[in-house]
């Protein structure tokens, strides 16, 4: 056989493959599995995703998916689940099934699931319990269509869904200590607006703690005043993030400041010993973390604090890489043609400002990583009454399925 009848015959498979599972894809499906993850109760933090974990077992053992589990933290499981597919690249899906907390300004049950208006409302609908149902889905269709057409798949499309997102990262960092199969690219499937997002920023946390000396108000000369301190702290990152603002990112924007939580002082009478200044930084692709920790150590050291007999401790909690892909990437490339065809918005590639577990795997393992998902990360989440469109989920699992066929069916065994 020619190589020419050879593609011939492979094209028309993946074809076959493709739309076979297209038709697997019902709406009705995504509108109830994405009701179940929201139905199922737990924020982060505290850290309670255990009741989600275990929907998302069950459905993904509904369908016939390979599932283990792995232990991220007491009671905190993290969730892989794989299609039948041969020893080849995996396409790896990855989400997270932890939510952060409802918050105030809600106009409706917050776990409740509703559907109105071609939305699906509730807590984490958007992020991104709606892409962990398309994953699953778009997983199922793919199998079954690969075992109804005859179609091999030269590897497995693998679902990794992590504990602690929203937080600390600690599922992650369990998923990255396994030794990891070879994959032909990773798709996060965090809300998007359904574009293909081919760079993002990082993220770390600052935890600044200011230490001075208490005393009675009535003579604060007698003490060192840790609040004081603490203020100039904030004004220099505050200066800081206006310094960034000047060199951003061509795709994602500057490296930010954001200055979340001030605590400090025991009483209006008492002179302050200490405050603690918790911060955000975002980072760029590339950016390392502990050069940023560095960098602040520097610029509060250079605030002179010590002429006031105050001192400052700094720690950096949590760290998350950013990533960036190039567009012209052909996984990337690959994904944003699958989109296209199953009807997204027609963005082009771009940046996202938010982070999320994918510069993990794109710093760590080098794999070709992109974030596309249903929902808005900007309108939706982390908001009151959140909620994602039914017809992105249809387009989203839709993608997935595009993508998988085309780049893991092999020229299926003659008959």
């Amino acid at each position: 056989m020619t190589d020419s009848m050879t593609d011939s015959v492979t094209t028309q498979q993946v074809s076959r493959l493709e739309a076979a599972a297209l038709k697997l894809i019902m709406e009705a499906d995504l509108v109830a599995l994405t009701q179940e993850f929201v139905r199922c109760p737990g924020e982060n933090p505290p850290g309670e995703e255990a009741a989600r974990v275990s929907a998302l077992v069950a459905a993904c053992r509904a369908r016939d998916l390979t599932v283990r589990t792995t232990s991220a933290a007491d009671g905190r499981d993290n969730v892989s689940a794989t299609t039948t597919g041969g020893g080849g690249p995996r396409l790896l899906l990855l989400g997270h099934t932890d939510v952060v907390p409802v918050g105030d300004g809600w106009t409706g049950e917050p776990f409740g699931g509703l559907v109105r208006d071609g939305r699906i409302f509730g807590r984490g609908t958007s992020d991104m319990l709606g892409g962990l149902a398309a994953s699953v889905v778009a997983m199922d269709a793919v199998q079954r269509a690969a075992a109804a057409t005859g179609t091999a798949l030269s590897g497995r499309i693998e679902l990794a869904a992590v504990v602690d997102e929203e937080e600390g990262g600690l599922g992650i960092r369990r998923f990255m200590q396994d030794e990891p199969p070879a994959y032909v690219g990773c798709i996060t499937a965090e809300p998007t607006d359904l574009q293909t997002i081919v760079a993002a920023r990082g993220d770390c946390y600052l935890d600044i703690t200011v230490h001075g000396q208490a005393a009675h108000a009535g003579r604060p000369s007698d003490g060192r005043n840790a609040i004081y301190g603490a203020a100039r702290v904030i004004e220099s990152l505050r200066s800081w993030n206006d310094e960034h603002a000047k060199k951003p990112h061509p795709l994602v924007g500057p490296a930010t400041w954001s200055v979340g939580i001030v605590t400090g002082g025991q009483g209006t009478a008492i002179v302050p010993a200490t405050c603690r200044v918790q911060a955000d930084r975002r980072l760029l692709p590339g950016e390392d973390p502990d050069a940023v920790l560095a960098a602040v150590i520097a610029r509060i050291d250079a605030l002179g604090l010590d002429r006031d007999d105050l001192h400052a401790d700094v720690r950096m909690p949590m760290s998350m890489p950013g990533f960036e892909t190039p567009a012209g990437d052909g996984f990337a490339a690959a994904v944003d043609l699958a989109l296209a065809e199953s009807g997204g918005p027609g963005l082009p590639p771009g940046g996202w400002t938010a982070a999320c577990d994918g510069g993990f795997v794109s710093r760590d393992f080098g794999v070709p990583t992109v974030v596309l998902g249903p929902g808005s990360v900007n309108d939706q989440a982390h908001r009151p009454d959140e909620s994602v469109s039914i017809a992105e989920l249809v387009t989203a699992a839709q993608t997935y399925v595009r993508v998988a066929a085309r780049l893991l069916a092999a020229q299926a065994a003659p008959v």
